[in-house]
């Protein structure tokens, strides 16, 4: 893992979460519980709107979080209700925070590589509807990360569960001197959470 990331990672806060954050977070929690003492696949694919900010922070910190704590099957995705870009500062805000990004594509709706680590597998961060056929179709959770897209989708299909996760939106600091610490503490906030809920994960016992 890059050097500058885990120095992020070791900033972050998984101890002081109020008992209402705490019982938000545990529908998720009990979810990958139940697929890792299957030894399933864990598909997550966290959904907002546009997918275009808290979903893709969601996505990748989840994905690390996974690495990190050792729990095996661990994919995550993101999508929207609808299509657009992935917002710039997002990535450069990961960046910032220890990631290497670069651009596969360069498009109206750029595809990145987000890595952890020079020799790890990146995760594909683009915007995409939440059925793309990038997702997985069937056997997954559904993470709202915005409750414009949990009242917007009554039902998801392919999803065995679906559960609230949100996130204030960063987009209300955009072109303002605050930009910068917003995005940065939404990211680390959306950290804090992803890292929580895999620390409590029980690896299976080897058979």
């Amino acid at each position: 893992m890059y050097s500058a990331l885990s120095k992020t990672i070791a900033q972050l806060q998984l101890q002081n979460f109020s008992e209402e954050r705490q019982a938000v977070l545990q529908p998720l929690i009990d979810g990958i519980q139940q697929r890792t003492d299957r030894q399933q696949e864990i598909n997550i694919i966290f959904i907002c709107t546009h997918n275009s900010r808290r979903s893709h922070l969601a996505q990748v910190w989840a994905q690390l979080a996974g690495v990190y704590f050792n729990i095996p099957n661990v994919h995550c995705y993101s999508g929207g209700t609808e299509e657009t870009a992935l917002f710039p500062k997002v990535a450069e805000t990961l960046t910032d925070q220890g990631f290497s990004i670069f651009k596969i594509a360069d498009t109206n709706n750029p595809v990145y590589a987000v890595k952890y680590s020079d020799n790890a597998l990146p995760v594909i961060g683009f915007s995409k509807k939440y059925d793309s056929l990038f997702n997985p179709v069937s056997a997954f959770t559904a993470v709202m990360t915005c409750s414009q897209a949990d009242g917007d989708c009554p039902f998801i299909a392919g999803a065995e569960e679906r559960i609230p996760v949100t996130y204030d939106d960063p987009k209300i600091s955009d072109h303002t001197p605050e930009q910068s610490r917003v995005y940065a503490e939404r990211s680390m906030e959306i950290a804090s959470e992803m890292f929580y809920v895999f620390s409590k994960i029980r690896r299976c016992s080897p058979n």
